[in-house]
């Protein structure tokens, strides 16, 4: 196995990345998106799997190209020989666009400003910058009104320096399963088509076109144009559980990539009305064996997962908290069962024939699987298990 440096090494609790998994996740997506380009999405370190192993066993699975969040994002797949084309997904400041451009970072923009910075920066800096344009179809969050996209892709043709590669745009709610979702979604399809058709008559055809985030590029064929940008699926999850039929009908599935593993530090025995941890918030109903296990919020375990009823695989079963979470340790009830200090715990992965996945942790903490993956903590050492 492969470690990678960072804080933790020393303490028995660790992630194993599966680059494997990443590969074999980016094959499943390409057999159902088709001729559509894969784009993975390795911002948020990774989804707190680890940029740089993610990226690598992305391309390796035959993805065409990365995309981060942020420059230092970018940057850092770069000092890492990560040679892919890297989008960047949102705008930067444009004080920021000179390392970005220098990097061979592809910028996006999002507004008028934005492309005037960017036109600025490239004649500064010489040379040939690529640009993506983002188009605001209904989100409301970030990029290009509709009314606008004229002016800022004038601004950016007028530009020798930079080359306008792409145009997109982001769907809001294409994992939802409900009527209204669908319909909201297959909206901003079609206003999206629409830009692409005016510019089209203009004379203007960017080579990339994409609006299909994980849950576009398996609901929505007619979303996948030229590439499609995947993150969740990318990790081995599912946006919601209808789109599992893409897949299906290829004969594929997703395997979850990381799995998050450490080892009893600690075992006692407790009596029943014994209220372990901190607030003491739940009695024992009867004499228990109570482990420890070196794992807690400041890694990435919410405590709101104790009110929800998590559960933690040791030695092939489960067991409940027995009390709060804190933060560098867990505490399990483990009844009468003869656990002792060494024993591994699985709290994200299968062992025994049983799994516990970040889509679980999800619906315990009543949030959803990317907070929960992206929320891993940076002291978590990830291993590199294939």
């Amino acid at each position: 196995m492969k470690s990678v440096a960072v804080e933790g090494v020393r303490r028995p609790a660790w992630a194993e990345v599966s680059a494997s998994a990443i590969r074999h996740n980016v094959r499943a997506l390409r057999a159902v998106v088709g001729e559509a380009a894969i784009c993975a999405v390795v911002k948020a370190n990774g989804y707190g799997h680890g940029p740089v192993l993610v990226a690598q066993a992305a391309v390796e699975g035959g993805a065409a190209s990365l995309a981060v969040a942020l420059v230092d994002e970018g940057l850092e797949l770069r000092r890492a020989g990560v040679t892919a084309p890297i989008l960047l997904l949102t705008e930067i400041p444009s004080e920021t666009i000179p390392d970005a451009f220098g990097a061979n970072l592809t910028l996006t923009v999002g507004s008028l400003e934005g492309a005037r910075a960017a036109s600025r920066w490239a004649e500064s800096l010489g040379g040939t910058h690529r640009v993506h344009v983002k188009v605001d179809t209904g989100m409301h969050r970030m990029g290009v009104m509709p009314a606008d996209l004229d002016q800022v892709v004038d601004c950016l043709r007028a530009s020798p320096n930079v080359e306008l590669e792409g145009l997109y745009t982001h769907l809001s709610v294409a994992d939802g399963p409900s009527v209204a979702d669908r319909a909201f979604s297959e909206s901003q399809i079609e206003r999206f088509d629409d830009l692409v058709a005016g510019l089209a008559a203009r004379g203007v055809t960017p080579a990339i076109l994409h609006c299909a985030n994980s849950a576009g590029a398996l609901g929505y064929p007619s979303s996948r144009h030229t590439m499609v940008r995947v993150g969740l699926s990318l990790y081995g999850y599912l946006p919601h559980e209808w789109l599992a039929g893409a897949l299906d009908e290829k004969g594929q599935h997703l395997t979850p990539a990381l799995a998050l593993r450490a080892q009893v530090s600690a075992v006692r025995r407790a009596p029943a009305g014994a209220r372990p941890s901190y607030g003491r918030r739940r009695a024992l109903a009867r004499d228990a064996t109570i482990v420890t296990v070196p794992f807690g919020y400041a890694d990435g375990y919410p405590r709101h997962l104790f009110e929800g009823g998590a559960q933690v695989l040791i030695n092939g079963k489960r067991y409940p908290l027995a009390g709060m979470v804190t933060m560098d340790q867990l505490v399990v009830d483990v009844g009468d069962d003869d656990v002792a200090i060494g024993d591994d715990v699985v709290l994200l992965g299968g062992q025994g024939g049983d799994f516990v996945g970040a889509d679980e942790w999800a619906d315990w903490g009543g949030t959803i699987t990317w907070e929960v993956l992206t929320g891993l903590g940076a002291r978590v050492p990830r291993v590199l298990v294939d």
